[in-house]
């Protein structure tokens, strides 16, 4: 079920490999039903982390929930799992070049506004990030090598791991 569809829409799944580029499907679909195609990549791209360190880390199971909350200036997407055990983020500067993980929490906090992660009650936790609606999309220069690009989202990181607070899930979609 969506309640307010204008503004609200969550999905339950088991954060899987295949069901995760469903509901990176579905948040695009719902972004342009709102109009906020600028939003869709990094939208994509954060919903995509998140649900991938469900699928990897989550105890005692992979079942959580997706939400998207439109107010205002401001999109919220959050995602909440049964394992209480708050994201680890990884020092950038200890992750081997050529290793495939361990960047994920970086991406969302380069992408995104503000990030963070707050447990939900005893069994579980709630991670989510912000994206203005009016701000430009984030883009990398050419010439800015990786490693610099990545030094800069750890600082921002750093500054907003803990800013913001959610609201309970109101609603919830079978996925």
């Amino acid at each position: 079920m969506i309640s307010h569809p204008s503004r609200h829409c969550t999905v339950e799944l088991q954060a899987l490999p295949s069901r995760i580029g469903q509901v990176r499907r579905i948040v695009s679909a719902h972004l342009r039903y709102w109009h906020l195609d600028p939003l869709i990549d990094r939208a994509a791209l954060g919903v995509t982390e998140l649900l991938t360190n469900v699928h990897q880390h989550a105890q005692p199971d992979k079942l959580c929930t997706v939400e998207l909350e439109l107010l205002l200036d401001r999109l919220t997407v959050s995602v909440r799992d049964h394992d209480p055990r708050l994201p680890v983020v990884e020092d950038l500067g200890e992750i081997a070049p050529l290793a495939t993980g361990g960047r994920g929490l970086a991406m969302v906090a380069a992408v995104s506004e503000s990030w963070g992660a707050r447990p939900d009650g005893e069994q579980g936790k709630v991670v989510w990030f912000t994206l203005p609606i009016s701000a430009p999309s984030v883009s990398v220069p050419a010439r800015v090598p990786a490693l610099v690009t990545a030094e800069k989202a750890a600082r921002r990181f750093a500054g907003s791991a803990l800013n913001g607070t959610r609201s309970a899930v109101r609603s919830a979609v079978a996925g």
